[in-house]
């Protein structure tokens, strides 16, 4: 089996490598959901909900692999809202035990959510990563993702 690490590394080179010149923030979504889901036997649902235009407190679901997922959700709802309202990464083991979660999908145990900022340091977005084990993600994942959304999206 091959380390979570190693196929962190070599997925964030593949990823560079796809996406190099190009400046599409939507074309950038679509591949980066597309490469981590099909990679990750753990990653249920992988993709990312954007802040809306017109709604400037609400996400709206964008480029994603996996399950339908919630088409809106508000700032102060569920994991994806907390790391939008908070701006910061959200890990959670257990969604049972996370207050307010959206069961978007009921097969989902565990999650981690991520904020996506632009070159100006606005928020533009939230990557969530959903798997149907329980503790799926650490700060392991957490480090490889924030890493693959700040150059892709930050620089």
């Amino acid at each position: 089996m091959i380390k979570k690490e190693s196929l962190y590394s070599r997925l964030t080179q593949e990823i560079e490598a796809v996406l190099e010149g190009e400046d599409n923030e939507i074309a950038k979504m679509a591949s980066i959901s597309c490469l981590l889901f099909s990679a990750f036997d753990d990653f249920y649902w992988a993709g990312f909900y954007l802040v809306d235009s017109k709604k400037p407190r609400e996400l709206v679901v964008g480029p994603y692999q996996g399950t339908l997922g919630c088409l809106r959700i508000s700032f102060d709802r569920g994991v994806c809202g907390a790391a939008a309202h908070e701006l910061k990464t959200q890990i959670v083991k257990d969604v049972n035990e996370f207050g307010g979660h959206i069961a978007c999908d009921p097969k989902t145990k565990s999650e981690i959510t991520l904020p996506v900022f632009n070159q100006a340091g606005d928020l533009i977005a939230v990557f969530d990563v959903d798997s149907t084990v329980k503790a799926a993600f650490d700060q392991t994942d957490q480090f490889w993702l924030e890493k693959i959304l700040v150059a892709q999206f930050s620089k």
